[in-house]
């Protein structure tokens, strides 16, 4: 077949109204359907705006998978798995008992001070690696941020959150603890206080949502922040004193007053008291909640003010 002759039948093909063929006609079709479909332009949003809870729930399924992902890997190839949940505080509380008993101990207290120490390590070791895993998250998943569009605030979100499983396997070491301690009546009792437990927990995820969020988008922009962060948050763990001692017979009543400015401090001392069956110290717990607060609207707001700018830098 000449050329001449080819052109004239390919010109022939593409005439409007000519059939086409099989390879033709299905890219030709491939093509309408793409037209037909409707246009989404992403643009970032300028000024500063809150997390997009709508949004969120739209990517609800992928969060669960970032989750799920998170988990994996943290007990991926590991030989105690879940038993590192409950090594960190154990070993961390057995090191307090050892050298901070005879002084930060009550010999009339009703609680074992293993177990009272136990206790605010349990909500401690869950808030310092929910910020520390938040704070490295999106670094850690630049890939991820480069390539696609989804709402960037679920890294962190997923990064924290995978922290609770630890948390739960943690609450049934508790139990055993407080029931060890029990036969000797030193275990303490859940009193009505247990049925805030929930609530305490939550502004402490809030509030290790809000300080992690912030952090994340820090350490995109100044990495020197990963270097920051193991002794911010083992310099954060002696200034959290609810951990390891009666904070109101030690410094004061007065000067206690000014420590639930520190959300940790008043949250895990009310998570102790909720599970051990003290009452309730409001003031701190409501302080402390206000403060979670105020940290999860800060961070929220400087994350999204900052995220159009993350596939640039990261």
């Amino acid at each position: 077949m000449s050329s001449g002759t080819k052109l004239a039948r390919d010109k022939e093909a593409s005439r409007p109204g000519k059939p086409l063929n099989g390879a033709s006609a299905a890219g030709h079709e491939a093509a309408v359907a793409v037209d037909d479909l409707p246009l989404l332009v992403i643009e970032p949003k300028r000024g500063w705006h809150f997390v997009d809870f709508r949004e969120l729930w739209r990517y609800r399924e992928l969060l669960y998978f970032l989750i799920w992902r998170d988990v994996k890997v943290r007990y991926k190839q590991t030989v105690l798995g879940a038993a590192w949940a409950v090594l960190q505080p154990l070993t961390t509380m057995a090191v307090f008992t050892l050298f901070l008993a005879r002084v930060a101990a009550q010999p009339d207290s009703p609680i074992a001070y293993p177990l009272f120490v136990f206790a605010g390590l349990l909500p401690w070791t869950f808030f310092a690696n929910a910020i520390s895993s938040a704070a490295q998250s999106v670094v850690g998943n630049q890939n991820l941020v480069t390539k696609i569009y989804f709402p960037r605030v679920s890294i962190p979100i997923s990064a924290a959150g995978a922290g609770l499983l630890d948390f739960v396997i943690g609450l049934g070491m508790l139990a055993v603890l407080m029931g060890i301690y029990a036969l000797g009546g030193r275990g303490g009792a859940p009193g009505w206080g247990i049925l805030l437990l929930p609530v305490i927990v939550l502004f402490l995820v809030i509030g290790a949502l809000g300080i992690g969020t912030l952090l994340a988008a820090l350490t995109v922009e100044y990495r020197d922040f990963r270097h920051v962060m193991p002794f911010l948050t083992q310099i954060w763990m002696f200034a959290t004193p609810a951990i390891y001692l009666q904070s109101e017979t030690v410094i004061g009543a007065q000067r206690a007053l000014w420590l639930p400015l520190n959300p940790a401090h008043g949250l895990i001392s009310n998570f102790r008291l909720a599970i051990l069956g003290g009452p309730i110290n409001w003031y701190a717990l409501i302080i402390s909640s206000v403060v979670s607060v105020l940290f999860f609207l800060v961070g929220s707001l400087y994350f999204r003010r900052v995220e159009k700018n993350f596939a640039d830098i990261i």
